[in-house]
């Protein structure tokens, strides 16, 4: 493929789809909240996953989605692969308000994203060829003939539900979506020829940030699973279009590299879950964020952890597919990035775990009442982690 020459007027209209799905989400939020406590989509705090200790509402995905369409609807072209797309979206986002209302069986949300990962297949949207990881093979790309359909599938419904999954603290799964979206926009930039995959990512990554302010902690709604799993399909279906579809050498690995993190983090929820002999759905306190919280950090310092990872990691996708000047550019910023943040770690107690005393004393600045008081909840999605 032809990279897109990035000109000033599609520097322009980038930038508008961000600014405009922003500023609706932005505004959308409010009244959608609104609507969650007239409809009971209210997350309770009633277990030890959950740390708040008001019930908060949720459906913010809601607005989310109200604002990725619309501008998806100004700026972009629809397709016959993005309506694939976008119909699907409808039918994830039907099943998370749902399930925010009334929550559902594991199977029965499993099952919706299964139908609505076959919608975007049937309309273009597939898996069909990398570029071969085999340094040594001849070939220099490796298709999947009949297991097209089932790969695209699993990438789509894994990655759903990796983003549902790292959805535990205010703020986190929005802003790991935000970093991977803006990754994969700077990517397709590079790698594709297609301004339109451009323009989506672009809308996906300014609805996530007009959502961000009502969600930082201390959150004033939850995206819930409509949020959750609106992002990760998404993400998912999104990746296939921008980069699964580029012929570049390293194609197979900037998706992995853009959302490695819920990738990797539901990786090991899942191992972990069948070696404890529990199904691999059943919710724990076993993932990254939990292990942090547990170490001794505030909910604060996790998503701030979690945020650098998140964006070395896009960074790092941004450098393996530039090249020349452009490299050396994005190489010598992840360096200073690194180097910033480890130099401010080391001088402040920004990244340093809060102390647990129960009384005031010459470590502590000021007395910590319970060991998960001053926390708010951990766990957004009520019943299947």
């Amino acid at each position: 493929m032809t990279p897109i020459t990035i000109t000033y007027p599609l520097t322009v209209q980038v930038l508008a789809a961000l600014a405009v799905a922003l500023v609706i989400s932005l505004i959308a939020t409010p009244p959608v909240k609104w609507f969650a406590e007239r409809v009971g989509a209210i997350d309770v705090p009633k277990d030890g996953r959950r740390i708040h200790k008001e019930p908060i509402p949720r459906l913010g995905g809601l607005a989310i989605f109200i604002g990725f369409v619309l501008s998806v609807v100004i700026f972009a072209e629809i397709d016959r692969e993005i309506q694939g797309i976008l119909l699907g979206s409808v039918l994830i986002v039907s099943i998370g308000v749902v399930d925010d209302i009334v929550p559902l069986r594991a199977w029965q949300k499993f099952l919706a994203q299964i139908v609505a990962a076959l919608i975007p297949v049937f309309h273009g949207v597939s898996i069909y060829l990398i570029s071969n990881p085999n340094i040594f093979s001849d070939n220099p790309y490796l298709l999947f003939g009949h297991f097209t359909i089932p790969l695209t599938v699993i990438w789509i419904v894994g990655i759903t539900n990796a983003v549902n999954l790292i959805d535990g603290l205010d703020g986190l799964a929005v802003g790991v979506s935000t970093i991977a979206s803006l990754t994969m926009l700077v990517v397709a930039l590079f790698i594709t020829d297609d301004a339109n995959i451009a323009l989506i990512l672009a809308a996906l990554a300014g609805a996530c940030l007009g959502f961000m302010p009502y969600n930082l902690n201390p959150a004033k709604i939850f995206m819930g699973d409509t949020g959750a799993l609106l992002l990760g399909y998404l993400l998912a279906t999104m990746s296939i279009l921008g980069l699964f579809k580029s012929y570049a050498i390293i194609s197979f690995a900037i998706p992995f590299m853009a959302l490695a993190l819920p990738i990797i983090d539901t990786l090991f929820a899942i191992i972990r879950r069948v070696i404890r002999g529990q199904s691999p759905m059943a919710p724990d306190r076993g993932h990254l964020h939990h292990r942090l919280l547990d170490l001794g950090y505030t909910q604060k310092q996790v998503v701030f952890i979690i945020y650098l990872i998140s964006g070395f990691l896009g960074v790092i996708a941004v450098i393996m597919t530039s090249s020349g000047q452009v490299r050396v550019v994005f190489t010598v910023l992840a360096f200073l990035v690194v180097a910033i943040t480890v130099f401010l770690a080391s001088r402040s107690t920004l990244l340093r775990p809060k102390n647990k005393c129960c009384d005031p004393c010459d470590v502590c600045d000021e007395p910590e009442p319970k060991e998960l008081e001053g926390q708010t909840r951990i766990g957004d999605d009520h019943d299947t982690d």
